[in-house]
């Protein structure tokens, strides 16, 4: 199956890189020097200390490279529509898109655009920065792919694609319910990317303080109720799993948002948080918590945007 990696950051490049040392005819679309970089010397992923030089098409025009079988998206969630729509020309009757983003509203953004029988729901697991041009650097053992149709079917497209994945060396499922496995996911981004980002601080600090640990036990208990709300089967230890989850991380662990806003780039806020705040509203969940973290990162959000001055 002919896949596209459509943002060939820290998450689709680990997993493209491995469909491409595999074997598997794979095309990244990236940009600037990072795209001219692996134009000329292919992807470089490190692991471990090993360098593993991955090659494939490289383009910033998905428009050239004609029709793939799949596509993974990588890019950040606020960017997710206007690639959706620069992909369409990729994209045969029977091509699938699944999503990489940490949030719960990808897959049907997505099918807005692509179109619903085109739209696979999917969560990912990984470690990997770009650590310079064309260069990625994964930094923990736990990589996973975890995808599968919105209805939960078993199609042969997605059984297809998993086995595709898990013969290049990578751990891929099709859950149960994808729905379930990528709330348990949001868990912690929605209940601990905000808490990080608010308090500039990794993994290793906002699980151990103690005061810190309590507020962000009630800010995933937030999302639990959210997603329970909206019909989602998350259990009663769900928080306890996500705070077991935390507790794996190394200690210097960062989330994404957290990195983004420290910098002062546009983050993914709105699809965090911001997601939270806005979708307990529309089910009258209370989030005290994510109220004020959002509140919090708002004004940094905007001023990354150019909405504000200061």
């Amino acid at each position: 199956m002919r896949t596209a990696i459509f943002g060939t950051g820290g998450a689709g490049g680990y997993f493209g890189a491995h469909l491409a040392l595999a074997g598997e005819d794979v095309v990244f679309i990236a940009r600037g020097e990072h795209l001219r970089a692996i134009q000329q010397n292919g992807l470089i992923l490190e692991i471990d200390g090993v360098e593993k030089i991955a090659k494939g098409v490289a383009t910033d025009n998905p428009g050239s490279v004609g029709k793939v079988d799949v596509i993974l998206m990588g890019v950040k969630t606020w960017q997710l529509a206007d690639a959706a729509r620069s992909m369409l020309p990729m994209m045969h009757a029977d091509t699938f898109v699944i999503p990489l983003q940490n949030g719960v509203e990808a897959a049907s953004d997505l099918a807005e655009i692509v179109g619903e029988i085109r739209s696979v729901n999917g969560t990912c697991n990984t470690i990997t920065r770009i650590v310079g041009p064309g260069r990625l650097r994964s930094m923990g053992p736990v990589n996973f792919l975890r995808f599968g149709e919105c209805d939960n079917r078993k199609s042969d497209r997605v059984i297809r694609f998993r086995d595709m994945v898990v013969n290049a060396g990578v751990r891929a499922e099709i859950p149960d319910d994808i729905q379930l496995a990528v709330w348990k996911k949001f868990c912690f981004a929605g209940g601990c990317g905000g808490i990080s980002a608010a308090g500039r601080a990794p993994a290793g600090v906002f699980r151990s303080v103690p005061e810190t640990r309590e507020l962000l036990a009630r800010s995933i208990a937030e999302v639990v109720a959210l997603g329970r709300a909206m019909d989602v089967n998350l259990d009663e230890n769900q928080v306890n799993e996500t705070l077991a989850f935390a507790d794996s991380l190394a200690y210097e662990s960062t989330p994404s948002l957290l990195r983004d806003i420290a910098a002062g780039k546009p983050s993914e806020l709105e699809a965090w948080t911001g997601a939270v705040v806005r979708l307990a509203r529309k089910y009258g969940v209370s989030t005290p918590v994510a109220d004020a973290v959002y509140a919090l990162l708002l004004p940094q959000e905007l001023k990354a945007r150019g909405a504000i001055t200061c």
